[in-house]
């Protein structure tokens, strides 16, 4: 048994696992919310990425940034009330799903990959091209993200 089966076990038995369980309105509410969270984090993030790989080279990549990224963070913020009671609803067999472990593993290294780049990277956007590290953070970053959306609608099949 390791952590996430704890946890799972924790949330299967929790009131609030019940509410999401029980309640007609709880999953479907979440699960909508989760969508738009996950398109506004992909849609800021993604045009951002797309745009350190050398797209839209009109746009300033540093205004770019400032505008895209809080609502990306929004939509990253809004995701994890909203996937918490979709995994209260289901804990012990979504505990159990190797595509949902590989999701958590690919969203821990999306945000690692995240941080590094801003702490790396983010008074660089300035520049005109950014350097090839750069470029490799943003392309991975899309990887992750789209990775991530793709295993989130297979676990529904699994």
């Amino acid at each position: 048994m390791d952590v996430l089966d704890v946890v799972a076990a924790a949330a299967h038995a929790s009131e609030f696992g019940a509410w999401a369980r029980a309640s007609s309105f709880a999953y479907p509410a979440a699960n909508l919310s989760h969508l738009l969270g996950l398109l506004l984090l992909v849609g800021g993030i993604g045009v951002v990425d797309l745009r350190v790989l050398g797209l839209f080279k009109s746009l300033p990549l540093a205004a770019l940034s400032r505008a895209l990224t809080p609502p990306a963070i929004f939509g990253l913020v809004l995701m994890l009330p909203t996937g918490a009671t979709m995994f209260a609803a289901d804990a012990t067999t979504l505990a159990g799903s190797a595509t949902f472990r590989w999701k958590l593993a690919l969203i821990a290294l999306a945000l690692a990959n995240a941080v590094v780049f801003r702490v790396r990277f983010n008074r660089l956007l300035d520049r005109e091209a950014p350097p090839a590290q750069a470029r490799a953070h943003a392309g991975l970053s899309l990887v992750l993200w789209l990775s991530i959306a793709a295993l989130g609608r297979m676990i529904a099949y699994n």
